[in-house]
């Protein structure tokens, strides 16, 4: 199968040594994507800017956010879990992908309040065995 490595904006990526997303064969794989750009907005305004970036490197990759099968968030806020399940369900209401929100003592920039993981494939081409 063949590997390929989409970039994203982090500046965290080369210090790390992550790319933002991974596509192997038809299955892509989004690191865990912080609310970058969006640090000073509450929680759902920093949930909607993980999900427009994990969108981005989903059609960097050859996916949608259609075609999300997974999520995992991670939250420091646990009473902010609903406004943040109210953007997950706005991005993903009609696909309900399997998801996990998982509260968390600290993420990577002390501003953030969640960070989101997702996997999706990409369909065979229609007429394709």
């Amino acid at each position: 199968m063949t590997r390929t490595n989409i970039s994203g904006t982090s500046p965290y990526e080369p210090v790390i040594g992550f790319s933002r997303a991974v596509r192997i064969g038809q299955h892509v794989h989004v690191s865990g994507t912080g609310p970058v750009g969006s640090e000073d907005e509450d929680s759902a305004g920093q949930t909607d800017q993980c999900l427009t970036l994990i969108a981005r490197a989903l059609k960097d990759a050859g996916s949608s956010i259609e075609q999300v099968c997974r999520t995992r968030i991670y939250l420091t806020p646990s009473a902010d879990w609903e406004a943040v399940a109210r953007i997950h369900g706005k991005f993903f209401s009609i696909i309900r992908p399997a998801a996990t929100m998982v509260v968390v003592a600290g993420l990577l920039d002390p501003k953030w309040q969640v960070e989101i993981e997702a996997e999706a494939y990409i369909p065979e081409p229609v007429g394709k065995p």
